[in-house]
């Protein structure tokens, strides 16, 4: 579909949201006219105010002529100076798909590229445009791949998409607020009949009469009727905006294919899932993972960092290139399924051009590392900026050291609580050495009574009890070993990125700690074992 009729289907439902407004306001007016010719005064009155209520939030969306305006994604402004080889790619790309370049370059720290455009006069003319380019497609992507994605990008510049989305975000923001406005009324109405009829409820019951059932089913219908109205054109709106959304992606990899090549296009849309899957496994399991205790990596490595993982990871991320995601299609999908994009890109002719450039795309940075730590400055909160910043080795260590003293805080609350409950014959400190001397001193299962439970534990008794609780009570023992043998630097956490962190523990030890931990929490308990094992 051409720009000129799309912008018309545009302006169309965008006057259609109006035309909806205007329609219902004479509807009440009508109704109103009709109980002043009807209703007696008295009645009519209260009437009246509910149309006037009716009307505020058709009214207020009538009068939202301000186009909404986009709020701009945290990331790192980069100019030509300072990147003059991403600038010269961008521009010479923009110049194949045969549109004006972007004003603005933003690097972001997710995987995701995406351009916007601060159009004038509902679309009509264009105005500063602005590429976001995410890092991690930069470390994860060729050269030649990336270019397929700029190409991509440029390319709903040169079928005025940015433009558009001027209109199309005014009438779904206009639609969405009117709703929202009818929603809110109907909650604030059932709320308040619902306290009205506890209230009278309690008030019978003081009385010692029985008090009828609580029911708020009528109450704020008017409102929710009225926005039932809006969802319904809603649901039209953005069936036909989000369609126009899907058939924008399918052109914009056609330019990405006639500009990029199709090998290079189709591996791009096969590679960006998977590294989008591999980025948010990286940001939550390494790049946060010290935050808890007050640690970030180096700078430059909480984004920089994902190389690592990539590296370490390569047939896993093989398996997730093969398999593309599958999601089922919706109307009110704005992109069609990466799957069928492949597939489609695929089944092209072959243009003979094969992917030429493996170099990673980062390269077009002049100082990657630099960059990615000025990322860090411009969109890390002031609180994750002012923590302390170690190596990755240091990190993994301090931090489950951190945790695992966490994990084991029920049990040292369990031997606190014991020993000053107790007969005072138990250390009031509840450090390993003391559980030990307290399990010595028979204490191990009024310690383990003392541990959280499900209801299930909770209700056992006797034998039952102890096999409820006895898991819970080695597994807290052996994280208060774990502390005490990482804190005299016995056993040290080691770093892995192709799996989870690991314990290092002295030799033999991975056979005679489990023997040892059983030993100490058996039905006749036996802590010799352990104490030979721990650090003098």
């Amino acid at each position: 579909m051409r720009a000129s009729l799309r912008a018309l289907r545009a302006l169309v439902l965008l006057a259609g949201f109006y035309l909806l407004g205007f329609i219902l306001l004479a509807a009440l007016a009508g109704i109103d006219y009709a109980l002043y010719l009807w209703v007696p005064a008295g009645a009519a009155a209260k009437l009246y105010l509910v149309s006037v209520l009716l009307a505020i939030p058709v009214v207020r969306g009538l009068f939202m002529l301000r186009t909404p305006k986009d709020e701009d994604m945290p990331g790192l402004r980069v100019t030509e100076a300072h990147e003059p080889r991403l600038w010269a790619t961008v521009r010479d790309l923009a110049a194949q798909v045969g549109t004006r370049a972007p004003a603005e370059i933003v690097l972001t720290g997710d995987v995701n590229a995406a351009v916007t455009e601060d159009a004038r006069l509902l679309g009509l003319l264009g105005g500063p445009r602005r590429l976001y380019l995410g890092v991690p497609l930069l470390q994860g992507l060729t050269e030649d791949q990336l270019r397929a994605v700029l190409a991509h990008e440029l390319g709903h510049f040169s079928n005025s998409d940015t433009r558009l989305a001027a209109i199309t975000w005014r009438g779904r923001a206009q639609v969405i607020r009117t709703i929202a406005h009818f929603e809110e009324r109907a909650a604030k109405t059932r709320a308040k009949e619902q306290a009205r009829q506890e209230k009278k409820a309690a008030k019978a019951v003081s009385k010692g009469k029985k008090a009828k059932e609580i029911d708020t089913g009528g109450a704020g219908v008017t409102y929710r009727l009225m926005a039932k109205i809006y969802t319904a054109y809603a649901k039209l709106y953005f069936r036909a905006t989000l369609a126009d959304g899907r058939r924008q992606e399918y052109a914009a990899d056609a330019a990405a294919a006639r500009i990029a090549g199709r090998d290079a296009t189709a591996a791009a849309l096969r590679e960006i899932p998977a590294l989008d899957a591999a980025h948010g496994f990286y940001m939550n399991a390494y790049a946060t993972l010290g935050v808890g205790a007050g640690l970030l990596p180096r700078p430059g490595e909480v984004f920089g960092g994902l190389h690592h993982l990539l590296a370490a990871r390569t047939e896993e991320l093989d398996g997730l290139r093969r398999e593309l995601p599958t999601e089922p299609t919706s109307p009110y999908d704005t992109h069609p399924p990466v799957a069928d994009r492949v597939a489609r890109i695929e089944a092209l002719p072959s243009d003979g051009r094969a992917e030429t450039s493996a170099r990673p795309a980062l390269d077009l940075l002049s100082s990657p590392g630099d960059a990615l730590a000025a990322l860090e400055q411009a969109v890390l909160t002031p609180q994750a900026l002012g923590l302390r910043r170690v190596d990755w080795d240091d990190l993994v260590h301090e931090s489950m050291c951190a945790y695992v003293a966490e994990d084991a805080e029920p049990l040292r609350a369990a031997v606190a609580a014991e020993a000053g409950g107790g007969d005072g014959s138990l250390p009031a400190v509840p450090t390993l050495p003391a559980l030990l001397d307290a399990i010595d001193a028979g204490a191990l299962w009024r310690i383990a009574d003392r541990l959280p439970k499900s209801e299930e534990a909770a209700a056992a008794t006797g034998r039952a009890a102890r096999e409820f609780t006895r898991p819970a009570v080695r597994s807290g023992l052996r994280q208060l070993v774990t502390v005490e043998l990482t804190a005299r630097g016995t056993a040290r956490w080691q770093l892995s990125w192709s799996d989870s962190a690991t314990l290092r523990l002295p030799d033999g030890y991975e056979e005679l700690l489990p023997l040892a931990l059983d030993a100490a929490v058996a039905d006749a308990p036996d802590t010799e074992p352990l104490r030979k094992l721990l650090p003098a």
